[in-house]
């Protein structure tokens, strides 16, 4: 038996992750160990997650990896904690098909209950009617409490407890209107003084919920076995080859899931570099260049050429390379930056990428290759513009409607380049360039 719970909200604004990260550090400081989750594909909240808690953070989505899958994640990465906090993402019953894909699908897959958090600005007893809804809506998601955030007043909050009494449902405490917590710009970057900024709203956060919420009740209203009753299935592990996998990882190149990064440490040995700092790349079997934010280290990226030319021999050389998003952006022949400058950098591949006009492009994608279907996700603010003509798309890429979308998965000679950040969980990457 452990403390577990989903924390979801009635729409996105309502304060999640702001919420989870303060709860997190809460329980930190009892000196519990703590596991969180995030539904859905994002980056960015699980590193606010491992700020606030001192541990990765585990995403769970219901899109990318099947059902089996999720179930498997959660029961391996909860088995060693005294508490699981899984956040949500958006509304709780939103999804990429009515509930498909949404915070309550992981939580009914999960038979954990949700702590619903309610944005109570401007609002009193018509809470009553929204509670009861969510409450009512799906027999198989169970809420066990609610939060009401952005209260005014010691009266608004007891108006607030009256409407959960009359629906019964338990309030667990009401968070005052403080200024100055409000999570910083999602395309700030993963940055030294971001990073500063938010461990300063952590501990803000984290002093609120001990000042106004009761921690002790929350998490006996939500002790539970994990996953009764349900048979786990690890995926298939890959045998270990003995290869040598070099990955990209430092403030510009942050973008990696967990279990893909574990799904490599089967295959091999998996050793880091930085192509900010590090002069040389090491010899590899494989490198692996994921997303981030290499727009805010541009002239870092650009000045470092002794590691492009090694990036651009690798290629030539015939080296498998996977690059993704940011990690693609960086094997263009130039970046234009948000400063309007122009950056070369390692030229592998002939197109130039621009923020110059940022204009998000976001959405779940799917594609097939080499008889393996692949799916992930794409979330960018840059375009590939001008250059000379790319390599031809060696896949057409699909959305969650199966509509086609003109998102490309380039190819030159081993190198497999596009925005979608993949996740192979349950693959092999290898598959994708041997069938």
């Amino acid at each position: 038996m452990k403390s577990q719970l989903l924390i979801g909200a009635t729409s996105s604004g309502c304060g999640k992750t702001t919420f989870t990260a303060g709860l997190l550090r809460s329980i930190k400081r009892r000196g519990m160990s703590v596991q969180p989750f995030k539904c859905g594909p994002d980056y960015i909240d699980p590193h606010y997650h491992k700020l606030a808690a001192g541990c990765e953070s585990v995403n769970l989505d219901s899109w990318l990896s099947s059902p089996a899958h999720v179930q498997y994640l959660y029961d391996r990465y909860a088995a060693t904690a005294e508490v699981c906090v899984t956040e949500g993402v958006m509304g709780l019953f939103d999804g990429y098909a009515k509930m498909r894909g949404s915070s309550a699908e992981i939580a009914r897959l999960l038979d954990i209950p949700v702590v619903l958090i309610i944005n109570a600005r401007s609002v009193a007893y018509s809470v009553a009617p929204v509670i009861y809804g969510f409450k009512h809506f799906n027999p198989d998601v169970r809420i066990a409490g609610v939060v009401f955030n952005r209260t005014a007043s010691a009266t608004h909050a007891s108006y607030l407890k009256e409407a959960c009494a009359d629906v019964g449902v338990e309030c667990f405490g009401c968070l005052p209107k403080i200024n100055d917590l409000e999570i910083p710009s999602r395309h700030l970057g993963l940055t030294t003084d971001a990073s500063f900024q938010f461990e300063q709203l952590i501990e803000k956060t984290a002093d609120a919920i001990t000042a106004n919420i009761d921690i002790d009740r929350l998490l006996e209203a939500c002790r539970q076995a994990v996953l009764p009753g349900v048979s786990i299935t690890p995926p298939a592990r890959l045998p270990n080859r003995g290869r040598s996998i070099a990955v990209a990882r430092d403030e510009a190149f942050t973008f990696a899931y967990k279990e893909n990064i574990a799904r490599l440490e089967q295959m091999g040995k998996v050793t880091y570099f930085s192509p900010i700092k590090d002069p040389r790349l090491s010899p590899a079997d494989l490198v692996y260049l994921p997303g981030g934010y290499p727009e805010f280290y541009l002239n870092e990226l650009s000045a470092n050429r002794s590691m492009l030319e090694d990036i651009r021999s690798y290629v030539e050389n015939g080296g498998k390379l996977l690059a993704e998003c940011g990690g693609m952006m960086y094997l263009c022949r130039s970046v234009t930056g948000m400063d309007g400058i122009s950056y070369p950098l390692a030229g592998v591949l002939p197109q130039e990428a621009t923020l110059s006009s940022m204009r998000l492009h976001l959405g779940y994608r799917r594609f097939a290759l080499n008889g393996t279907e692949w799916k992930g996700h794409e979330f960018h603010y840059s375009s590939i513009v001008g250059g000379d003509t790319p390599p031809l798309s060696v896949a057409q890429q699909y959305n969650v409607r199966d509509e086609m979308v003109d998102t490309p998965v380039y190819r030159y000679k081993n190198v497999i380049a596009g925005y979608t950040h993949l996740y192979w969980g349950e693959n092999d990457i290898m598959n994708l360039w041997e069938a």
